[in-house]
């Protein structure tokens, strides 16, 4: 899990996202604080969506984190080591790619509906090409294509 702050409306929010191994995104919360209170909600709001608990979460050293792990999730394994949160770190990239092209996110319930969405396309189509060879990325690729035509009801 990790965050990052956006500007909406020259007011500073926070993007609370989650990831898992693989680098898939989870869920995302888009927040005006960065307290113990919003790491419960956006915790409690994730294990909602999952369905069960996580064996280890992985995350910075901002105190919110181990507050919402001590109330939400006691049993879990808690990791804060230096660089072992990289993964979601770079999730964040892209967020900062469209919310430049869009010049900036307009109100916070547009930024929490687009990214939203806009997370579990990039999973769809996000497949690691660098871990396949060409036969399989294109096999995996094209899955993907049929399954967003499917969604989508575009033939």
């Amino acid at each position: 899990m990790d965050e990052i702050f956006i500007s909406i409306g020259g007011k500073q929010h926070y993007l609370w996202r989650a990831v898992d191994q693989d680098g898939d995104v989870l869920d995302i919360l888009v927040q005006k604080r960065k307290d113990k209170r919003a790491a419960v909600h956006f915790v409690k709001k994730l294990m909602k969506g999952q369905g069960r608990s996580a064996r280890e979460i992985v995350t910075d050293k901002l105190p919110s984190y181990r507050a919402a792990k001590k109330t939400v999730m006691s049993t879990s394994m808690h990791c804060d080591e230096r660089y072992a949160n990289n993964r979601a770190e770079v999730s964040h990239e892209h967020t900062r790619a469209h919310e430049r092209k869009m010049r900036r996110f307009k109100s916070p319930g547009q930024a929490q509906r687009f990214l939203a969405v806009h997370s579990q396309v990039h999973n769809l189509f996000r497949v690691g090409r660098h871990l396949l060879r060409a036969a399989n990325y294109r096999l995996l690729r094209n899955r993907s294509f049929e399954t967003w035509q499917q969604v989508t009801c575009a033939c």
